[in-house]
């Protein structure tokens, strides 16, 4: 795998390559392919951390879920087909990365639990990590929803997924989207701060 710059001031604009012209000159091989992955990686950087924290909590562990994840990605070369948006395809792998590093933390500390952190508010730091990025007291609403419906309601209202994104991402049929939508926001329709963010 190519080193990847930590650097954040990185610029991941600077290589004018669209994500399917650069996997497919990862797929060709070198010598084009390191520089090319690694527009990939600063290009979907921030939003590879930003979604491992919300699953892993702390930043060390979405830092270490985040490099898990790319390693993964770059050992489908040569022959990786992008069939969807490349953060599509980054999501279960970051979730499913996350929520390892996390568990292992834990089994590391001695402090293992039947709160297996999907999505579950954490209690040690008193902030839903699922939704640290969700604005004002949203986090507090959707923390009373199931697990499931919470997680599309952030994913179609905090990251904008289109609902057909959303249903590749968890690997759910569309219909199973559109019906945990509905039903979170029938729940949240008589929350006042719940309004403002999930109008029908």
């Amino acid at each position: 795998m190519p080193r990847l710059r930590a650097n954040p001031t990185a610029d991941p604009s600077d290589d004018p390559r669209s994500d399917l012209e650069l996997i497919d000159a990862v797929n060709a091989g070198p010598p084009g392919s390191a520089p090319a992955f690694e527009a990939l990686y600063l290009r979907h950087r921030d939003y590879a951390i930003r979604i491992a924290m919300r699953f892993a909590g702390e930043r060390e562990l979405a830092l270490d879920a985040v490099q898990d994840s790319f390693v993964y990605f770059y050992k489908k070369f040569p022959g990786f087909t992008l069939t969807a948006k490349l953060t599509t395809f980054l999501y279960p792998v970051l979730k499913h990365n996350a929520l390892a590093a996390k568990q292992k933390a834990k089994r590391t500390q001695g402090d293992l639990s039947d709160e297996m952190l999907q999505g579950q508010p954490d209690t040690d730091r008193g902030t839903d990590p699922a939704h640290a990025d969700a604005p004002g007291d949203l986090p507090a609403v959707l923390a009373a929803l199931p697990d499931a419906q919470r997680e599309v309601l952030v994913l179609r209202f905090v990251d904008g997924l289109a609902l057909e994104e959303i249903a590749d991402a968890l690997g759910i049929p569309l219909g199973t989207v559109k019906t945990r939508i509905h039903h979170a926001i029938r729940k949240l329709r008589e929350d006042p701060i719940a309004k403002k963010h999930f109008a029908p």
